[in-house]
């Protein structure tokens, strides 16, 4: 094959090389490597990094991570932003978030020209509290200069429809006065919204308007004798996120199966990361972001390196050594000890461990790759932290990498998440049952389930429980016959309650119940199920 007699069709063609599946592999005595095979093995892997998948192959060192960790980072690894394809500048997908700055990987052909992730100087390290649990603390400095800063790209689709009786939607020129003008501001005089044009939620993309009488058997045959006063207007309006500043990116015009014109737009806005994003390493190691924090209040080395974010140090009894090494090799800051008071002040001295990071900066190139495989140690191919140290050592450094770092703790910046921070008060409603809408698109309420029921309970809130299940929901005054036990109606000419039963109003209560409730009993009431209410005096 080196010579070019062969390639690898031939070899697979005379049996030299062959696929094997899962049940092949049960009758298979496999060696990984050609010093290992002996009289009775059938196979040798090719290479034996190809036993694990794409996104378990992506895990630096995973043989040195508890298996759990693994199997996280194999989930987590397909949600994390990139680039996807060459031709995502083009694409026109539903929905898509590019990282503005990724770093390039070198394990599948793919990965090595379009990114996932971003390299980050990573801190262990306890730090105000906001880094409890799995949580971390950013650097607002870090953010300001574009790390983790991503590009969301969202499609917008109308259609021109076109009618049984000929008639079709049409696009006319914008009005730049009037009531609507400022919601219009972004059309050209074609009717569409201009590419590169910033667009607010409730303005006007489309100026587009429809034909009022669509229905068949009509006489109308052709769409130039309609007058201005048969259509109507069908304006496409921007529902996007207030505060989120969102640009046209493109337009494009075709045509669906159907002939009809079909306009695409995309919108790009830019994100930065926020409290409450989730952040991962490559070793299942998952956490949101609990603060963003001034640079001045971070800490920092004797040469002023701050780093990118800080990890919680208790994170690493979860046994992804892996993680470690990784750090100390491919960019990572990574902390050897602990952090301590330091002269009865609030400055905090830190023992960090950042060997990797003097090796990558100042003594490798950018061009030299370094190889983290699961089974490159017995090839050699595999960096080991033995040379790390030893590089270390040259360049004038400590052998095990420790080093200072100060910090002087301020405020904190707080952002939200903008994709899921959801909070409402009053708000719509749905008709039948008249409890709130659900859902965060549709400023739907938050749900109190059984488990939060249950808490309430225990706790002896009962009046929070009474206000979160009917006062805030769907509270609804009825008319109950203390006699029959049957809700009646209130009659607005006598000002009094009926009973639909008693055919009178002696014995009527007025007493709140949800409107749910309400509804439940007159659907059991038609199927000739009687509920009746037994009243007390409280």
């Amino acid at each position: 094959m080196k010579d070019g007699v062969r390639n690898f069709q031939s070899f697979l063609k005379e049996g030299l090389i062959e696929y094997l599946d899962v049940n092949d592999e049960n009758n298979a005595l496999i060696a990984l490597y050609e010093e290992n095979a002996r009289e009775e093995t059938t196979h040798i892997e090719i290479e034996p990094f190809t036993i694990l998948g794409v996104i378990a192959g992506l895990i630096p060192y995973p043989h040195h991570n508890q298996s759990p960790r693994n199997t996280y980072q194999c989930a987590m690894g397909k949600q994390a932003m990139g680039n996807i394809a060459y031709n995502q500048a083009m694409s026109y997908l539903p929905d898509l978030y590019v990282l503005s700055s990724p770093t390039y990987l070198e394990i599948v052909r793919l990965c090595s020209c379009v990114g996932a992730g971003q390299n980050a100087s990573v801190a262990v390290m306890s730090y105000s509290g906001y880094d409890i649990e799995d949580a971390i603390v950013m650097n607002k400095s870090s953010l300001d200069r574009g790390f983790g800063r991503c590009i969301v790209m969202k499609k917008l689709v109308a259609i021109n429809q076109k009618y049984a009786n000929g008639t079709s939607d049409r696009i006319i020129r914008p009005q730049r006065d009037g009531h609507d003008a400022e919601q219009t501001q972004i059309l050209d005089d074609d009717g569409l919204a201009s590419p590169g044009e910033i667009i607010r939620p409730r303005d006007i993309y489309i100026n587009k308007q429809s034909p009022i009488d669509t229905k068949n058997g009509g006489s109308i045959s052709n769409t130039v004798k309609l007058k201005d006063s048969q259509y109507k207007s069908s304006k496409q309006t921007y529902k996007g996120t207030e505060g989120d500043t969102a640009v046209v990116d493109r337009v494009a015009l075709c045509t669906d199966k159907n002939s009809n014109l079909c306009i695409k737009y995309m919108i790009r806005s830019t994100r930065r990361p926020e409290v409450g994003d989730k952040f991962s390493s490559r070793h299942g190691q998952k956490g949101v972001c609990g603060t963003i924090v001034q640079q001045e209040a971070f800490p920092f080395s004797e040469r002023g390196v701050c780093p990118d974010l800080i990890m919680n140090p208790h994170g690493f009894p979860r046994v992804t050594i892996g993680m470690k090494i990784s750090g100390w090799i491919l960019g990572m800051f990574t902390i050897k000890a602990f952090s301590q008071e330091w002269n009865a002040t609030n400055w905090v001295k830190a023992v960090k461990d950042t060997r990797h990071t003097k090796v990558a900066v100042s003594s490798m190139h950018p061009e030299v790759f370094h190889y983290g495989s699961a089974f490159g140690e017995p090839s050699g191919h595999t960096d080991k932290v033995e040379t790390i140290s030893e590089t270390l050592v040259k360049h004038g450094f400590s052998y095990n990498g420790k080093d200072l770092l100060y910090s002087l703790f301020s405020n904190q910046y707080i952002y939200f998440v903008l994709d899921k921070m959801h909070a409402r008060g009053n708000g719509p409603r749905v008709m039948m049952t008249r409890q709130p809408t659900e859902g965060r698109s549709k400023n739907g309420g938050l749900r109190v389930g059984e488990m939060e029921r249950d808490c309430l309970i225990a706790y002896g809130a009962s009046m929070l429980l009474h206000e979160r299940l009917m006062l805030s929901s769907d509270p609804f005054e009825v008319q109950v016959c203390r006699k029959c036990g049957l809700m009646g109606y209130y009659n607005e000419k006598l000002k009094t309650g009926i009973c639909s039963m008693c055919k009178n109003g002696e014995n009527i209560s007025t007493m709140k119940m949800p409107y749910a409730c309400k509804l439940l009993f007159q659907e059991l009431q038609s199927m000739n199920i009687v509920p009746r209410l037994k009243l007390t005096d409280v």
